[in-house]
């Protein structure tokens, strides 16, 4: 992984690009290695898990963060639902 992430470093640099080390973060997945991951010199941090595209990604590899989170979202957008809904049958009562 360090080899890798080096590459990308000295390509990125070719190329004029810099990778912000206090933005990059590195979350290993099945890997026996406990080194760090250092970019300049400089370890990056090692995070448990992380959103990308909207999804959650952790070591476990599984979904169950990601459906809890989800889950938890739906819950919410149907409490705002219910609120207009019962808005909208009180106003058909007083219609009536």
């Amino acid at each position: 992984m360090q080899e890798k992430t080096s590459i990308v470093a000295e390509n990125s640099r070719r190329l004029g690009l810099n990778i912000h080390r206090g933005k990059s973060k590195i979350l290993k997945i099945n890997s026996a290695s406990t080194a760090p991951i250092l970019l300049e010199d400089v370890a990056l941090e090692e995070v448990e898990s992380f959103t990308y595209l909207g999804s959650i990604v952790d070591k476990k590899g599984g979904a169950d963060a990601d459906v809890r989170v989800r889950i938890g979202k739906a819950r919410a957008a149907f409490k705002q639902l219910k609120k207009c809904v019962e808005s909208l049958k009180a106003d058909e009562k007083h219609k009536a």
